[in-house]
């Protein structure tokens, strides 16, 4: 006899595990397949970084949202996401200027705690940075990063308590259908039942989605993180600093290390096999990350390069998701193509789904922003930078 539920949700990584934990907080009979382990792909690869800084105002309340979510998480959801709150700065040209400062008055109206720094208040947060006239600097004194693997497995585990069957180690090998409306899946541990399936799967999701016939456009692309070990005299936590203008961000990994990836725009052009690419770092990468943070900060010069890796981000045209049921009235949703701020929004992204699949009356986040047919109709959702990600 199959097993019947409310809602399958596929794919264990932060976007369906937050999804499966607010579904079943509200009641929903959920099923998690992931067919490794929760928080085995690229969510355990996440630099995991948290800010609240977008230019978009419904992101920025998802952020804002999630912010508060990390910071009574063991209140909010239980067990551990491995918050470190240390504060975290923009740093932009004088020409992004006048966008960042509109930005911030956004933030500040949605009750975001931000502001803009003089040179010397940074320098007195973080010692060693180089700034001069020519740049605009915001911060944000709750920002900071976490840890994506713990994150998920709390959210799994939390969903658990509240009734979700998690299944690891069970691939989806069919979305069963009757008409235009899916009624269930197979899989690696048998045939499970429901009238709404929710796609969470990143990088996996076109392949997904083909099976049913879907063309959507979410690419996977192979994005890397270098790791440095700092030298003696600046050890310790450190601000998190997306820097636009050298297209890097940098933070803290413990107290020795410095974790650093590029926010560079071509990343979109990377696109991977996601069951088949290479995860190591490119030596060529480390060159060029470990030259740009030098300009910024100069001490990392007698850093020590410590590896790093490679993983993949599920990119859209406009490094914006995909939430949205496709096509209406099938029970087959998407919530997808998070583009690198999937952690970050994760726990209003659950809310936001949970919404969605209960029909909400009066949502605290409307998924129809990140509704598929933005790219029919020729309506991206745009961001104030040229940096696509920092959206």
């Amino acid at each position: 006899m199959n097993k019947s539920y409310d809602v399958i949700i596929i794919g264990g990584g932060i976007i369906g595990t937050a999804s499966a934990f607010h579904l079943a907080k509200k009641g929903v009979k959920v099923a998690l397949l992931e067919q490794r382990y929760i928080g085995d792909g690229p969510t355990g690869k996440s630099s995991a970084i948290i800010r609240q800084h977008y230019s978009n105002e419904l992101t920025a309340r998802m952020a804002h949202y999630g912010v508060q979510v990390f910071q009574q998480f063991e209140a909010e959801v239980g067990g551990e996401c491995g918050y470190n709150n240390t504060g975290f700065f923009v740093i932009g040209s004088k020409e992004n200027g006048p966008e960042l400062l509109k930005n911030l008055d956004m933030q500040k109206s949605v009750g975001i705690r931000t502001e803009l720094f003089s040179n010397e208040s940074v320098v007195a947060l973080f010692p060693g940075l180089i700034l001069d006239d020519s740049v605009t600097v915001i911060y944000e004194p709750d920002g900071g990063y976490a840890d994506a693997y713990l994150t998920a497995n709390s959210f799994a585990q939390a969903a658990k308590e509240f009734g979700a069957h998690i299944y690891q180690k069970s691939k989806v090998t069919d979305i069963r259908r009757s008409g235009d409306k899916v009624v269930g899946v197979d899989s690696t541990k048998g045939q499970l039942d429901a009238p709404i399936i929710i796609c969470c799967t990143g990088a996996w999701t076109k392949g997904v989605c083909e099976t049913l016939d879907l063309n959507i456009p979410i690419n996977p692309c192979r994005v890397q993180v270098a790791y440095f070990k700092r030298p003696r005299n600046v050890r310790g936590h450190q601000p998190v600093v997306t820097d636009f203008i050298n297209e890097t961000y940098f933070r803290s990994e413990g107290i020795t290390l410095t974790l650093a990836g590029l926010i560079d725009p071509a990343e979109a052009n990377a696109i991977v096999d996601p069951d088949q690419f290479n995860e190591s770092i490119d030596i060529g990468f480390v060159e060029k990350i470990g030259k740009k943070i030098i300009t910024r900060y100069p001490d990392m010069v007698h850093s020590k390069s410590t590896g790093g890796y490679a993983s993949m981000y599920a990119v859209t045209p406009d490094w914006h998701p995909i939430v949205d049921e496709i096509p209406f009235g099938s029970g087959y949703y998407v919530c997808s193509g998070f583009s690198g701020h999937g952690f970050k929004l994760s726990p209003a992204v659950g809310l936001m789904v949970s919404e969605m699949i209960t029909k909400s009356s009066n949502p605290m986040f409307d998924h129809r922003f990140f509704r598929f047919n933005r790219f029919e109709e020729n309506r991206p959702i745009g961001g104030s930078y040229d940096q696509s990600i920092v959206g």
